[in-house]
């Protein structure tokens, strides 16, 4: 079991690593809740049957987790992977200053709009997103519509 559950972890690091950065935002934190999500996937492993796929339920535990860690301490949304160091610092650059507009946006959603676009950036569909959510396939698109308005107002607040 313990080998399945560490090819598992390999398999999946990216994506614990991305939850992490969605609810953290010093390398520090990102760790421990990494760490917190591997615990608690290690400590579900044994009930999980296969009955959805194993994203999914990785996803699930770990956005729960986050979630449940949410409300014991304030936490900042760092979206974008930290990007690699390029020859051309015009180029890294740029993409600093828009990965920072990404983040300064991103940062006045709620937990749950910033956890459904994690989801939907991560091309799950409005189904899978309802499954790792526990939300209705509808309610998940009625939620996506609402935030996608609320994204177009605070990026042109005078509409």
């Amino acid at each position: 079991m313990e080998k399945q559950f560490l090819e598992m972890i390999a398999m999946h690091k990216g994506t614990i690593h991305k939850v992490s950065r969605l609810y953290r935002d010093s390398p520090e934190d990102r760790e421990r809740l990494f760490q917190e999500i591997v615990l608690q996937l290690w400590q579900s492993f044994p009930k999980f049957r296969g009955m959805s796929k194993q994203s999914t339920w990785i996803y699930r535990i770990a956005l729960n987790t986050a979630m449940a860690c949410y409300r014991k301490k304030r936490i900042i949304l760092s979206f974008t992977e930290r990007l690699p160091d390029k020859e051309d610092n015009s180029i890294d650059c740029e993409n600093r200053e828009r990965e920072e507009q990404l983040f300064m946006i991103l940062k006045k959603l709620n937990e749950a709009e910033r956890a459904l676009l994690a989801l939907y950036f991560e091309d799950f569909d409005y189904r899978e997103i309802a499954e790792i959510t526990g939300l209705s396939e509808n309610l998940v698109a009625v939620k996506m519509g609402r935030i996608r308005s609320r994204l177009k107002k605070i990026i042109n607040p005078t509409k």
